[in-house]
């Protein structure tokens, strides 16, 4: 693993902005610019064809822009759009792109705004994309919000949920469920220890087998509604469940003196779809990586990486990811406490 060496990445129409390398580790590239500018340099160039899996969060789109850079009304559905094809164009045959994408509201108002499908719609259809599957990544330990209408005027729900979209260049793209495997219920442990059950007709018209329940799979297969308070999680990624994970990131930011990213992706969603739709070597790409969740959780399950950032405050806060670097912080610390 290496510490930055702020070198600027050359893009062959000479671009206004550059984009500059900004660290690397064992298994990934944190890239510092637009993902704009980004596609067209060299190091996204060469990888067409060559990326598993695309998994980001972009900025909302707020009616008001935020200090991470939210596009804002119709300009945000024409700019996740112009993004689409370049974006496909980066992933092999059976690659997939994530898009996880939360709820948006009316100024001064409480409905929701309807431009958040509005735009996924339309970077599925520029990108030529299939739906795998509409994924909801619930969150019940969510502060209220929005909070004007939840906490002060009583008159809606607790928004916790955010939309995860899976699409694909193909319809049979890289994806296994028994690596992200729930826990068997108690019912379930009792019923495989037991070896029996009530078969036979259903109301529904099912026909339940006598046996079809017996066979132990080592778990129960997850549904399309992720919880990731962890009471419902794959046990091999509980650990990256809570705030624990996002700990020395939070430490690393007060120590530095840099603004923590105020819309992080969860850690646990991460490591959910890394297992479920990538194997060990495979390339994940964050093109929006903010405090580069993505991208930590890719190294630390074996996964290549690569994330683009625009702010240079969060690419710098990002490093506290990755041990090496926050052990740069603390022999500083250290030499300064001891008068070196």
């Amino acid at each position: 693993m290496s510490q930055a060496n702020d070198q600027t990445i050359s893009r062959s129409d000479s671009p206004v902005r550059p984009v500059k390398l900004a660290y690397q580790t064992a298994y990934g590239k944190m890239l510092h610019g637009r993902i704009e500018d980004a596609l067209d340099t060299t190091p996204l160039l060469s990888l067409r064809g060559q990326i598993n899996l695309i998994a980001t969060s972009p900025p909302f789109p707020l009616v008001r822009k935020k200090r991470y850079g939210n596009e804002t009304g119709e300009a945000y559905l024409k700019w996740l759009e112009s993004l689409a094809k370049k974006l496909a164009g980066l992933l092999t045959p059976d690659g997939s792109i994530v898009i996880e994408i939360g709820n948006a509201w009316e100024e001064g108002v409480p409905v929701m705004s309807t431009l958040p499908l509005e735009a996924l719609l339309a970077f599925k259809r520029a990108a030529g994309l299939h739906l795998c599957q509409h994924i909801i990544c619930h969150n019940p330990a969510r502060l209220p919000s929005p909070a004007a209408w939840v906490n002060i005027k009583r008159a809606r729900l607790k928004d916790s949920y955010t939309h995860v979209w899976w699409m694909s260049k193909s319809e049979f793209p890289k994806a296994d469920n028994r690596k992200v495997l729930n826990p068997y219920s108690k019912d379930m442990k009792k019923l495989l220890k037991d070896q029996k059950y009530n078969a036979g007709t259903r109301p529904s018209g099912h026909v339940i087998s006598e046996k079809g329940f017996l066979t132990d799979h080592g778990g129960a297969i997850g549904p399309n509604v992720i919880d990731l308070t962890g009471e419902h999680y794959p046990e091999s990624l509980l650990k990256y469940t809570g705030t624990k994970w996002d700990a020395s990131y939070r430490a690393y930011c007060k120590a530095e003196n840099l603004p923590a990213h105020p819309a992080r992706m969860q850690s646990s969603l991460s490591a959910f779809l890394i297992n479920f739709l990538t194997d060990k070597d495979d390339l994940v790409f964050d093109p929006f990586a903010g405090s580069n969740t993505t991208g930590a959780v890719a190294e630390d399950l074996e996964r290549n990486w690569i994330g683009v950032e625009a702010e240079k405050n969060y690419v710098d806060g990002s490093r506290g990811r990755f041990e090496i670097f926050r052990k740069l912080v603390n022999l500083r610390s250290d030499n300064l406490a001891g008068g070196d």
